[in-house]
């Protein structure tokens, strides 16, 4: 009779621990989808930012620049 109590005892302990890891997981993605819900991170930089790439023209360059480029690139 002993073991069978022992036994769920620790089935019980199990379980809550299960379900309490479980909530604070849940509530920490809750609290994160919360901060970053109104984050907009394709809005247009503020400040001094410097622009990386230009595009380039399309009478810069041949129709076998572009598949030498395809090929080399892998695009």
């Amino acid at each position: 009779m002993s073991a069978w109590i022992k036994l769920v005892y620790q089935t019980i302990k199990v379980f809550v621990l299960f379900t309490g890891s479980t909530i604070l997981f849940y509530y920490g993605i809750m609290w994160l989808n919360e901060e970053y819900q109104d984050y907009h991170r394709y809005d247009e930089p503020s400040g001094a930012a410097v622009k990386v790439a230009a595009s380039a023209n399309a009478s810069d360059s041949s129709w076998l620049d572009r598949l030498i480029l395809f090929y080399l690139n892998g695009e």
